[in-house]
C-alpha cells in the first residue's frame, strides 16, 4: 500500500474500533467513501480487500460492505441471579488469592464455594502480510510440556490493557506492531477463576530490538496461519488466551470466504 492507501486504512480501522460502524452496520458504498476520504474507487477496493481479508468487513452480494458480528438471538429476561452472602479470604499473594464465598442459587440451600482471583491479562497475535502469525515456543513446567504460545502478560495497575498488548508484545519478542485492537474478552475457568482475559490482534509489525523478557521469550517464529490447525492436533497450542485468538482469526477468516462464495 501508498501512503494514502495506508492511511486511508488506518482511517476505516480507526471507526470500526471505535464504534462508530457497530457490528452489523452497513458501510457507506464505495462511491461515499471514496468521495469523502479522497481515494480512487481502485485504491480503495484494495483497502476494502485487505480489511474483508482480515476478516473486519464482510461482503453482501456484488460490493456491499457490512461489519459483522451481528446476533439475531435475544438475552433471555427474568431470570435471578445468585446471591453473594459474604466472602473471606483463605490465602492471598501478589499471584493468587483463594476466598471462599458464601452464595444462594434462586430456590436451592445457600452453600461455600471456593473462587481463585488471578490476575487481568492481555494477551496479542500479531499478523504480517503473509498470513503469518508471531508466535513464541517455550517450555511450561507445570505441564511440563513445549508448545508454541502468543505473546501476553500482566495488566499492571493503572494500565491499559491495550498498553499492555503492544508492552508485552516487545518485550517478549523484539517486535513492535503498528496497531492493536481489542476483539474479545473472556474468562478462562469461568466456575471457579477470575481472571479476565483480553484478546487483541495486531496488524504489521517491526523489529526494534532483541526480546528483553529472556525468562518468556525462548524461540521467536512467524508461523503460517496455515499451519495453525495442524499445530492444534498436534496439541502444540499451549494457552487458552492463544487458542482464543487464533480460533477468533481462523472463524473471521472462514466466515469471509463463506460470505463470498454466496
Amino acid at each position: 500500500m501508498g501512503p494514502k492507501t495506508a492511511k486511508v486504512y488506518e482511517t476505516i480501522r480507526a471507526r470500526l474500533a471505535s464504534g462508530e460502524y457497530a457490528p452489523g452496520d452497513k458501510m457507506p458504498s464505495e462511491r461515499a467513501l471514496s468521495e469523502e476520504l479522497g481515494i480512487g474507487r481502485t485504491a480503495l477496493r484494495q483497502v476494502l480487500a485487505r480489511l474483508l481479508a482480515e476478516g473486519a468487513l464482510e461482503v453482501r452480494g456484488r460490493s456491499s460492505y457490512r461489519v459483522p458480528g451481528a446476533v439475531s438471538v435475544t438475552r433471555p429476561e427474568g431470570l435471578a441471579p445468585w446471591r453473594i452472602h459474604g466472602e473471606r479470604d483463605l490465602y492471598d499473594n501478589r499471584w493468587v488469592k483463594l476466598q471462599l464465598w458464601d452464595v444462594e442459587p434462586p430456590g436451592l440451600e445457600r452453600f461455600e464455594h471456593h473462587v481463585v482471583k488471578l490476575h487481568h491479562v492481555a494477551i496479542t497475535a500479531v499478523l504480517d502480510d503473509q498470513d503469518r502469525v508471531l508466535m513464541m515456543w517455550r517450555y511450561r513446567f507445570v505441564p511440563q510440556q513445549w508448545g508454541w504460545e502468543l505473546p501476553g502478560g500482566i495488566v499492571d495497575e493503572g494500565e491499559e490493557a491495550s498498553e499492555t498488548a503492544m508492552r508485552e508484545v516487545v518485550e517478549e519478542t523484539g517486535w513492535r506492531p503498528k496497531s492493536v485492537e481489542h476483539v474479545v474478552t473472556y474468562q478462562p475457568m469461568v466456575g471457579m477463576v477470575d481472571s479476565p482475559h483480553e484478546i487483541f490482534v495486531g496488524h504489521g509489525a517491526e523489529q526494534v530490538g532483541a526480546p528483553t523478557d529472556l525468562e518468556e521469550a525462548g524461540h521467536i517464529e512467524w508461523v503460517p496461519l496455515a499451519d495453525i490447525p495442524g499445530l492444534m492436533a498436534r496439541g502444540e497450542l499451549m494457552g487458552s488466551g492463544t487458542l482464543v485468538a487464533l480460533l477468533h482469526i481462523l472463524a473471521s477468516r472462514g466466515k469471509r470466504g463463506a460470505t463470498a462464495a454466496r
